[in-house]
Formats: C-alpha cells, sequence, structure tokens
C-alpha cells in the first residue's frame, strides 16, 4: 500500500488550504484513515481520522472547527480541509491507512499500519 499526500504550502495566517492522500489500489474505503502532523523539534500528533464509511470522525481539540476530514471512496483519496489556519499549525502532514477492515476512527499513530511520505504546511503570521 502507498499513500501519497499533497497540497501543502505556504499561506498566511487565516488561509486555508485542503490537503488530499491518494492510495495505490483499493485501499481507502476498506481503512480507517488519518491525518497526523509533526512540527519542528516536537513529536508526531493525531490531528483528525476517519471511519471507513465516512460516518465516523474524531479531531483533535487544536483543530476542531477548523478542520475537516472528508473521503471520497470511489476516488481513493482522503481530504483534510483546513481553514483558519493559524502559524501554530505549520508542520509537515502524513496520512495514515488503518489495518485492512479497521472498525471506527483510529486516534493513535501505532494503530495505523502504512504511512505517506508526508506534506509541509508553513501559515506565516
Amino acid at each position: 500500500v502507498q499513500l501519497q499526500a499533497s497540497g501543502g504550502g505556504l499561506v498566511q495566517a487565516g488561509g486555508s488550504l485542503r490537503l488530499s492522500c491518494g492510495a495505490s489500489g483499493r485501499t481507502v474505503g476498506s481503512r480507517s484513515m488519518g491525518w497526523f502532523r509533526q512540527a519542528p523539534g516536537k513529536e508526531r500528533e493525531f490531528v483528525a481520522g476517519i471511519s471507513r464509511s465516512g460516518g465516523s470522525t474524531d479531531y483533535a481539540d487544536s483543530v476542531k472547527g477548523r478542520f475537516t476530514i472528508a473521503r471520497d471512496n470511489a476516488k481513493n483519496t482522503v481530504y483534510l480541509q483546513m481553514n483558519s489556519l493559524k502559524p501554530e499549525d505549520t508542520a509537515v502532514y502524513y496520512c495514515a491507512a488503518g489495518p485492512l477492515f479497521s472498525y471506527g476512527t483510529l486516534l493513535s499513530d501505532v494503530d495505523y499500519q502504512y504511512w505517506g511520505q508526508g506534506t509541509q504546511v508553513t501559515v506565516s503570521s
């Protein structure tokens, strides 16, 4: 399974970005998916997770109300819409795929099986 994250870039505070995560094969629809981020000098942290059907989502408190995770199983893609961006959102963002037929949303990085290469998001003040 290969995951490819894209959509990162440089944006001013208050702006928006949409990250995409494409997967090889019929991956997305069969797995819980998630987004994590890692800022310089900090540990990787959970950002958002979504169940296989998309009916259940979870968010880190720091992004609730600003970020939205969504999936298009037909396109084998997961998205992270990021609005009202803040400088503290600056990080490398990674998408991750849970085990085959995983249930619900997965909140810990140890629960995920596959990882994308990361895309840089930089928010200027």
